[in-house]
């Protein structure tokens, strides 16, 4: 037998650290070679680490949160010299000490109970009325705290005590049913309790990047009202119509096709910033990061080279790359390289937002939900589909003219559908 170190890999692109989000194995468990026994987070995406070997989990380095470094010791087996895994080291690395037991206590004798006399029955007091509206409620201090803890209003107690003096089983009869809240309903009482949850894993790096976002880009943003009207009818039409295999459409690909349009006649918004080296990266390729929203936090995945592709496979391809986001099957290669991001609240709606840059990118759009809206038309109020998209552009490299510019043509173009396709 012997103990083999399992240091943490190099995982490539640079990744000199990774934080520990899940283990997969406990000490004392029997593992095979490839098996998954941890995943970590680096800054580019989350990786599961396989055993190396087989054999028995000795020791386990980090809980999750724990950043380590590459070439870390982060697991440590107990392995068998005839196993075909990796040979283990010679040295055994220090053992782990087991805690002492905790020493015997012998059972203390308790002594047999003495049965005392029982309490003469005492006379229930007679309550006395409830205290004159504006009248000062007589009751100890205790009793006082205790009832503005459960927001009972002493007025509405009736005290059974000395002269009229509210006790604590007043303030248990009134809570059960002596109150006319109870009549009505369930009284309410203060709550106090505190949950307390570390940001760890994605949390952590959602708030650094957002930290890093904010701090170092002066935002300006940017509100618009597009009417979409003829665009959904456009929508339901190629629904109805679709061959067999083709994605439901929704609105992104038409803003994401209508994107590829406007960014190309704009390329100082489909840019990044480099702001260490002072150097601004306008890009041909259209490479669109669509924010998703998962169970384990915000992701954005990245649909590559949408210039070179139709509504219908820009909509496939992001339902693909959004799924495997939500499934945490996402690679790095589906979560890095977007040029410029869209971020959808779908039908949470809202009249506006200020989305936060993706940094390094320049500009980010958000996309609220379609509502049915009576408009001026032709000097007639008449119903219409309105869309309403919010923008942030990094004022550094993006002038208030050439976000306002990019929005508009993107307006003119889903209002109308035809020249998207044109």
């Amino acid at each position: 037998m012997g103990i083999f170190a399992f240091k943490l890999p190099d995982i490539g692109e640079g990744v000199v650290e990774g934080e520990v989000v899940e283990w997969m194995v406990s000490v004392g468990d029997s593992v095979k070679e490839d098996d998954p026994i941890l995943s970590v987070m680096t800054d580019k995406a989350t990786v599961e680490i396989p055993s190396p070997t087989d054999g028995t989990v000795k020791s386990l380095v980090g809980e999750p949160g724990t950043v380590l470094a590459v070439g870390q010791v982060c697991i440590e087996f107990e392995t068998d010299g005839e196993s075909s895994s990796p040979a283990p080291v010679e040295e055994k690395v220090d053992e782990v000490a087991e805690p002492e037991p905790a020493p015997e206590i012998e059972p203390e004798v308790t002594p047999e109970p003495v049965a005392k006399p029982a309490p003469a029955p005492v006379a229930k007091p007679t309550p006395v009325a409830v205290a004159a509206p504006g009248a000062r409620a007589l009751a100890s201090p205790a009793v006082r705290q205790r009832a503005r803890e459960s927001g009972i209003e002493l007025s509405t107690v009736t005290g059974s005590g000395p002269a009229g003096r509210i006790t604590h089983a007043d303030l248990d009869s009134w809570k059960e049913a002596g109150s006319p809240v109870a009549a009505a309903g369930p009284s309410r009482a203060a709550l106090s309790g505190v949950t307390e949850v570390p940001v760890i894993g994605l949390r952590r790096k959602i708030a650094e990047s957002m930290t890093a976002s904010y701090t170092t880009i002066p935002h300006f943003s940017y509100f618009e009202e597009v009417d979409i009207t003829d665009l959904e009818t456009l929508r339901v039409h190629l629904n109805a119509s679709r061959k067999e295999g083709q994605p439901k459409l929704t609105y992104l690909p038409f803003i994401m096709q209508g994107l590829v349009r406007a960014l190309g006649e704009n390329p100082v918004c489909n840019a990044l910033y480099d702001d260490e080296k002072g150097v601004v990266s306008r890009h041909e390729a259209i490479h669109l990061g669509i924010a998703t929203q998962t169970d384990r936090g915000l992701y954005v995945p990245v649909v590559k080279h949408v210039e070179a592709q139709d509504i219908w496979s820009s909509a496939s391809e992001m339902q693909r790359v959004s799924q495997a986001a939500r499934d945490g099957t996402a690679g790095l290669e589906e979560l890095t390289g977007s040029t410029f991001t869209i971020t959808s609240l779908g039908r949470m709606g809202g009249l506006g937002a200020t989305p936060i840059i993706n940094k390094p990118e320049v500009g980010i759009l958000g996309v609220h939900n379609a509502v049915d809206t009576p408009v001026v038309r032709n000097g007639q109020i008449v119903i219409r589909k309105m869309l309403r998209l919010s923008s942030s552009w990094d004022h550094r490299v993006v002038d208030g003219w050439d976000g306002a510019v990019l929005v508009q043509r993107l307006k003119t173009l889903l209002e109308n559908p035809a020249t998207i396709f044109m």
